[in-house]
């Protein structure tokens, strides 16, 4: 019986705490039939179906005993380097330790590559542990590795323990200062480390660090040869694409578990608040949920269905097809694990209540060891919410929305008055939805070249993503059965063959761009 198994009797709640604010080259010849195979069906933006991908991918060696990965911790040095809070005018002089982690033991001085990882909204360890893709590629691709942490988050902090304080402190939190720090430290690495100068730089990352890996090849093209950009929503502002599709795709894939799972987490929203209009039935629904603070009023009914909602999100997310622990300590595809509870749509407003805890269970309690469940935690500690919180609230504007018809969440529009008016509650600051699209180019990219953009179809951000070939060297590679940034994770025996095949063209890709890049000198 785990710790918070449903029959299990439990104290009262204590008394309630905080929350957390939310807010196409020609490829030449291939030595792998396997490729030559499969390649017009990834080369051209397309997903690979299954079958195919078994037949050709059934003499690789598939251990009889699975063993799940979780995250591994790697062999790497730590650095730093001191960088100028503003890279953009001239008034300020202040300077800060930003942290850089190295892995060389695959490099080779002549003939290598430098894979570079675009860090993103969190702690860079916990990235470069996340991230086995390249740690996997490296031997092949001579490769150095290095991985990078954004500005204002983990340990490099402008301001120190002030860099949160206010508008004024957060200012210099943008995704150019923090691609300009990324150029910085590739300058200073090839100046610095004997043999680097001379070899090619290919930024990798997943997520916004994957929108920031694009970025980085489409400003600084003298600086890195090209970009692998997985599961890069950099379609997801203003009106490029509909604002419900993200939403959409979460319940896509829940209702892909069981026909029935979208229906009853979208019946659950008012059975919970019709519980929530006596203290009584509060006190019922908060025990029954098993939370750390009792529900008082109707501000915490809302609070615990956005919880509930963000929770179908990320485990759309992190739908991997085998036991890891990203954003949670998870079982092999978790979606199909909690739709397992809440197939029947038949059961008493009651039943349905103590199965929703069961499924929520599933996603905070794999492990057994929780003794309550935390409505103001969603995600691990090692994403700073705080700067993202800011970012979401100046440039990195992306609507999204619902309608409780295509989707399983109740049903609310994109509001930038709303937004706008909470941003400057919060931070002081109002937001730009357009300037992403003016700073980068939205659709209008085809001036650039060597990006790959890869998205599992799983994945809800795939709806912003680059999903068709814009170019011959714009690619797009779709995913069958991949969750957020799957390739980039480390090789697993319970991969769906589609992201082994995705993650042997990425390679291919990355192999011309180096193989151009010294035949140019």
């Amino acid at each position: 019986m785990t710790a918070l198994d449903p029959g299990t009797p439990r104290p009262a709640p204590p008394a309630r705490g905080g929350c957390l604010l939310l807010p196409s080259w020609a490829m030449g010849r291939f030595s792998l039939l396997l490729l030559i195979l499969l390649l017009p069906l990834l080369a051209t933006g397309a997903s690979v179906p299954p079958s195919l991908a078994m037949r050709h991918l059934s003499s690789l060696h598939m251990p009889a005993r699975h063993i799940a990965r979780l995250t591994v911790t790697r062999d790497f040095t730590t650095h730093y380097i001191r960088q100028k809070v503003d890279h953009f005018g001239f008034d300020i002089n202040k300077k800060f330790k930003q942290r850089y982690l190295i892995a060389d033991k695959q490099w080779k001085k002549q003939g290598g590559s430098i894979l570079f990882y675009t860090g993103n909204e969190g702690d860079i360890v916990w990235f470069c542990n996340n991230t086995g893709f390249m740690w996997d590629v490296a031997e092949e691709l001579n490769a150095m590795l290095v991985f990078a942490e954004h500005r204002y988050y983990g340990e490099s902090l402008p301001f120190g323990s002030r860099s949160f304080q206010d508008s004024r402190h957060l200012n210099f939190l943008t995704s150019e200062q923090a691609l300009a720090d990324f150029a910085e430290i590739v300058n200073y690495l090839k100046h610095t480390i004997p043999g680097a100068k001379s070899q090619p730089v290919i930024a990798i990352g997943g997520s916004y660090g994957g929108m920031l890996a694009a970025w980085f090849r489409m400003k600084y093209p003298h600086m890195v040869v090209g970009a692998l950009a997985a599961s890069a929503p950099i379609m997801q502002f203003e009106n490029l694409v509909p604002c419900s599709t993200f939403m959409e795709i979460v319940t896509r894939d829940f209702k892909r578990s069981s026909p029935h799972c979208p229906e009853n987490i979208r019946r659950s929203w008012g059975v919970i608040d019709k519980l929530g209009t006596s203290r009584s039935s509060l006190y019922w629904l908060s025990e029954t949920l098993h939370l750390c603070s009792p529900l008082t009023d109707f501000h915490d009914i809302q609070m615990l269905k956005d919880w509930i909602s963000e929770t179908w999100v990320n485990l759309a997310m992190v739908n991997y097809p085998y036991e890891c622990n990203f954003l949670q300590p998870l079982p092999a595809w978790p979606v199909k694990a909690v739709c397992k509870h809440l197939k029947d749509p038949k059961v008493s407003d009651q039943m349905l209540i103590l199965n929703l805890f069961k499924a929520l269970n599933v996603y905070y309690n794999h492990s057994g060891q929780a003794k309550c469940l935390n409505i103001s935690e969603t995600t691990t500690s090692n994403l700073g919410s705080l700067g993202w919180s800011y970012q979401a609230c100046t440039e990195i504007i992306m609507p999204l929305c619902t309608t409780g018809v295509n989707d399983m969440f109740e049903p609310h529009s994109w509001n930038p008055k709303e937004l706008a008016e909470d941003c400057f509650k919060q931070w002081g600051v109002t937001p730009r939805p357009s300037w992403i699209n003016t700073l980068y180019g939205g659709r209008n990219i085809k001036s650039h070249k060597n990006i790959v953009f890869s998205n599992g179809e799983l994945d809800p951000w795939s709806a912003g993503g680059v999903t068709q070939n814009i170019t011959d060297d714009l690619v797009a590679i779709n995913i069958q059965y991949g969750a957020h940034h799957l390739d980039l994770r480390s090789s697993n025996p319970l991969d769906p063959q589609t992201v082994r095949l995705a993650r042997s063209l990425e390679v291919r890709y990355m192999q011309k761009w180096i193989k151009d890049f010294y035949a140019n000198m």
